[in-house]
């Protein structure tokens, strides 16, 4: 496994985590299909209400190019709700709402993981 998806790896395993610790269970994770992949497919349930979440995970070692959640461009956003839909049909789930969220996490050597939920980026 290379450095870099390592991190990966952790930044997701990281982001899962903190989805769970806000009550949302998660359905999938790297969910592939031809179009494209999606990070965390998780589920939140708030007024009685069934929301599923997309949620693309951006991880970074420093800071030099910016903060995590600045790589995620409007084309990303697109492909996100492009892949949402797909899974969707695949999954037969029928959701109150969907939601997509970001979250980026920044791994700096001999600091906590800095970690941001960014909530409804689908505009």
């Amino acid at each position: 496994m290379t450095e870099r998806l390592r991190v990966g790896v952790r930044g997701e395993d990281l982001a899962a985590a903190e989805l769970r610790r806000q009550g949302m269970s998660i359905l999938a994770r790297n969910w592939r299909c031809r179009s494209g992949e999606i990070d965390i497919v998780a589920a939140e349930l708030a007024d009685g209400r069934r929301t599923i979440v997309f949620c693309e995970v951006k991880c970074r070692t420093g800071l030099g190019f910016g903060v995590p959640l600045e790589a995620i461009t409007h084309a990303k956003v697109r492909k996100l709700r492009q892949l949402a839909g797909e899974w969707l049909a695949t999954a037969g789930e029928q959701p109150d709402r969907i939601r997509l969220d970001a979250v980026g996490v920044v791994l700096l050597a001999g600091r906590e993981p800095q970690i941001t939920h960014l909530r409804g980026i689908g505009g």
